[in-house]
């Protein structure tokens, strides 16, 4: 699509952290045109540009068929305690992400923004660490003229649910993001709130191919702004 055109959004995840936070930002999106965000229950929010679709992601791929869209986020995520074992977090942070990119880019998106994690590695020792690797080296295959990966550590803010960890860092972070220089910099924690506004401000860079952000490039996407929009 051409540069300052409105778009249609697909957004998975919505119901989370980061895509509560997204979805508010492409609801706030002069370029953004339509925002269909699947969740498995109802979000009980009401926007006219928002079409809350409930699925089940097992058959999201024939409940979705037919859908078009130009650009999808993806803000699917869980922990191990929260999913109850190793493979039902699997099922969530890979299975359900390539099975919503398949049907992203079988809506005719040419983009897909994805959250990953600092570190992330197909390779690594860490299962958290290897399984968020898989899933990106499984989402090259799935053929996105742009796929755009963003790779935060530590996101800060108050979630509805208390995590200690998560409330630790969001306290402790801050003071030691400074200390945080050169290669360590990537490990520094940053609000979900830049992550959010970068997952909509990569669809505004124009970049084509697989791209990987982490701190720095994630704080420069959150600051592009839309284009002029074609009248």
């Amino acid at each position: 699509m051409a540069e300052g055109e409105q778009k249609i959004a697909l957004l998975a995840g919505a119901s989370g952290f980061v895509g509560n936070l997204t979805l508010d930002v492409l609801l706030d999106s002069a370029d953004v045109s339509r925002v269909f965000a699947v969740t498995r229950r109802p979000l009980g929010r009401e926007h006219p540009r928002l079409a809350n679709r409930i699925i089940r992601f097992e058959q999201i791929e024939s409940q979705l068929k037919g859908l078009t869209c130009h650009v999808a986020l993806c803000c699917l995520g869980t922990t191990i305690r929260q999913a109850g074992s190793e493979e039902a977090f699997r099922q969530v942070d890979v299975d359900a992400v390539l099975a919503f990119a398949r049907t992203a880019r079988a809506a005719q998106a040419q983009r897909l923004v994805v959250v990953s994690s600092v570190g992330a590695d197909p390779g690594s020792k860490n299962f958290y660490l290897r399984t968020k690797g898989e899933m990106e080296q499984a989402l090259t295959g799935v053929g996105f003229p742009s796929l755009d990966i963003l790779q935060p550590s530590a996101l800060l803010g108050w979630r509805g649910e208390i995590r200690p960890l998560e409330l630790a860092a969001t306290a402790i972070m801050p003071l030691v993001n400074p200390f945080l220089t050169g290669k360590r910099e990537p490990f520094r924690g940053i609000p979900a709130r830049t992550v959010a506004a970068a997952m909509v401000g990569v669809t505004r860079s124009g970049r084509r191919g697989l791209q990987r952000y982490t701190y720095s490039a994630i704080q420069a996407l959150s600051r592009i702004k839309p284009a002029r929009l074609v009248k």
